[in-house]
């Protein structure tokens, strides 16, 4: 009974040539997430690496805070967060 890609064929359940093939689940979302935010993740810390190595400093590591300080540092011709930086909107009526 064992599975079809089993190499030795001589487990006596499929459940056992299973264990022993030491087969494991991953991403199954239960207290790891899924796998497309996982590598949604990857990607936007690999995007904030590849700022950091051209000597920008963006405000966070999220996308959105990345992209708007690799557009800053383009427009400046300068990179942002060395060479300057973006105050915050003044609120309403200060």
């Amino acid at each position: 009974m064992c599975r079809t890609g089993c190499p030795t064929q001589d487990h006596a359940t499929w459940g056992e040539c299973a264990r022993a093939a030491n087969l494991r689940v991953a991403y199954c979302g239960i207290g790891g997430g899924d796998a497309t935010e996982q590598k949604r993740w990857d990607n936007d810390l690999a995007l904030y690496r590849s700022a950091r190595a051209q000597g920008i400093q963006p405000d966070g590591t999220t996308r959105p805070k990345v992209m708007a300080a690799l557009k800053a540092s383009e427009q400046a011709g300068a990179a942002y967060g060395r060479d300057f930086s973006a105050a915050a909107p003044m609120p309403e009526g200060a």
